[in-house]
């Protein structure tokens, strides 16, 4: 890839080892950054990955998926790395627990490539010591690019929820778009609205906040309105990486109508309620299609009725 790319997505790379009640273990490519740049990767458009990955089996196994999506991979330069971890539990409903062995150690290093946006996400964002290597590079880049966001908690890599909050809201507070579910909020913000934390945030800087609900569908807020779509219906295989594939459709929308870039910023916070509801309808379609196949694999722009 010798042109600039569209979009950097600064964060780690997991192996999901999947782990299914009477079935061998399976690994499988993820990460909720990874996951982003693949799926933007499949919807066309030119990603970058800033990311760790071991020289190991996993680890050559995430990198060959991620190429075969189009997506760039950068590294920092260290060596020793291993590549992230995580054991996925399915439940009945297709759910997915997650169990994690990840170290995030990513240097201080000047911003790799232009881009006309940057997407942080998501234990990277939180976990030290990579965490403020990681916020420090979207400082840099934030004058010549949007950012999104999506926290993506897991309870069990963040730590103490007071400082988890403040870590969060750093990123926060950076971002133009925020995408966060409405199991992050509930535990970010116990007995908080998603009215009242999207209005919170978006009183910390972005335009505009999109909540996603599993299969009650996903609402998206901003400082003018509030518009909420119903899931499209899908048979669930599992649920790994549709939050992801949300995201990822989000931006190819927002991609479309130019409303991202420095240029496009000011005019995010502008989008109207008809606007909204078809990027939450795309974004959902996205889902719906993940969901109802195994692991996270995102939709191609053909599946979604692009180009």
């Amino acid at each position: 890839m010798t042109s600039t790319p569209s979009f950097l997505v600064v964060g780690e790379s997991v192996a999901d080892i999947v782990r299914t009640p009477g079935r061998p273990d399976v690994p499988h490519p993820g990460g909720s950054p990874a996951n982003v740049a693949y799926g933007l990767g499949r919807l066309g458009h030119r990603v970058a990955l800033l990311t760790q990955l071991g020289a190991d089996r996993v680890g050559g196994l995430i990198a060959g998926h991620l190429r075969s999506a189009g997506v760039e991979l950068l590294a920092d330069g260290q060596t020793g790395v291993r590549t992230p971890t995580a054991i996925v539990t399915l439940g009945p409903d297709g759910g997915a627990g997650y169990e994690f062995d990840i170290h995030w150690s990513l240097r201080p290093m000047e911003p790799p490539v232009p881009a006309e946006h940057v997407h942080l996400g998501s234990i990277a964002a939180v976990l030290p010591p990579g965490a403020e290597a990681a916020l420090g590079l979207v400082r840099r880049l934030r004058p010549g690019a949007s950012v999104s966001y999506d926290p993506n908690v897991r309870a069990d890599l963040f730590g103490d929820r007071a400082e988890a909050v403040a870590r969060v809201e750093r990123c926060v507070a950076l971002s133009d778009l925020v995408k966060a579910s409405d199991e992050d909020l509930a535990w970010l913000h116990p007995g908080w609205s998603e009215r009242r934390v999207a209005e919170h945030w978006l009183g910390l800087g972005p335009a505009l906040v999109l909540v996603t609900r599993g299969g009650r569908g996903a609402a998206a807020f901003t400082a003018r309105d509030t518009v909420e779509r119903a899931a499209i219906p899908a048979t669930v295989v599992d649920t790994v990486g549709a939050g992801d594939s949300f995201m990822a459709a989000t931006l190819d929308a927002l991609a479309a109508d130019g409303l991202l870039g420095a240029e496009g910023r000011p005019a995010l916070g502008t989008v109207g309620p008809e606007a909204l509801d078809g990027l939450l309808h795309h974004a959902g379609r996205a889902a719906a299609i993940t969901v109802s196949r195994a692991g996270a694999n995102p939709p191609s722009g053909a599946e979604l009725g692009l180009g």
